[in-house]
């Protein structure tokens, strides 16, 4: 058989989809001037979240937005652990670390 190459827009897409299905998840924030400038121009890209990988598997940056009056440790455990469940579920790739930076809090609109 062959080899199997997943682009890292595959593996960002699962999750984006991850984190923002997790509880106290507002959004992603971008994490530098460069994810600001393409979270202008496509609301569905993959700003906010890095991947580097290296022989034991992945390491996962997100940068989150969470919902005012959570606790915060709560819903950052709970977006790495789905995370890294998901990603090595689809992708059959072992994670090895999920950092996650909190670039802010909103009140969330639904009610």
């Amino acid at each position: 058989m062959g080899k199997i190459y997943i682009l890292p827009k595959a593996i960002k897409t699962v999750v984006r989809d991850a984190a923002l299905q997790s509880y106290g998840v507002i959004g992603l924030a971008p994490g530098n001037v460069r994810q600001s400038f393409v979270k202008m121009f496509n609301e569905e890209g993959d700003y906010g979240i890095s991947i580097a990988s290296d022989e034991r598997g992945l390491e996962i940056t997100i940068n989150l937005i969470v919902e005012y009056g959570l606790r915060i440790k709560s819903v950052t455990d709970s977006v790495a652990e789905s995370v890294k469940f998901h990603v090595e579920k689809t992708m059959g790739i072992p994670v090895t670390r999920v950092n996650i930076h909190v670039r802010g809090m909103r009140i969330s609109d639904e009610d």
